[in-house]
């Protein structure tokens, strides 16, 4: 596992206040609510004299909790280049998602 996805993880892990913290996981895993869902996206390349300077992952993130006022999602928009993208509910399970520069 990469060092840094190893931190996002215990930083992920540290604010679902468990370790239902799952990557990219297979539709057979069967998660335990609240959870907190990510996956890689597209990164960020800043350039200078025309050859990439500075490269961040950007990860989505996913709170799931059946609570609509859980205090997850909070923790989650606190890290830092974190921005909040969308709320939604599905089957009882309220899900906020998040794009997080790591």
């Amino acid at each position: 596992m990469d060092q840094r996805r190893e931190q996002l993880q215990a930083i992920l892990e540290q604010c679902a206040g468990n370790d239902h913290v799952y990557f990219q996981p297979p539709e057979n895993v069967k998660m335990q609510y609240p959870a907190i869902v990510y996956d890689r996206a597209l990164s960020n390349t800043q350039f200078a004299d025309n050859a990439p300077y500075r490269r961040m992952k950007r990860y989505t993130v996913t709170v799931i909790d059946q609570d609509p006022d859980s205090p997850i999602p909070d923790k989650v928009a606190d890290l830092p280049m974190c921005t909040h993208s969308r709320s939604y509910a599905v089957k009882q399970l309220h899900h906020d998602v998040f794009d997080v520069y790591f």
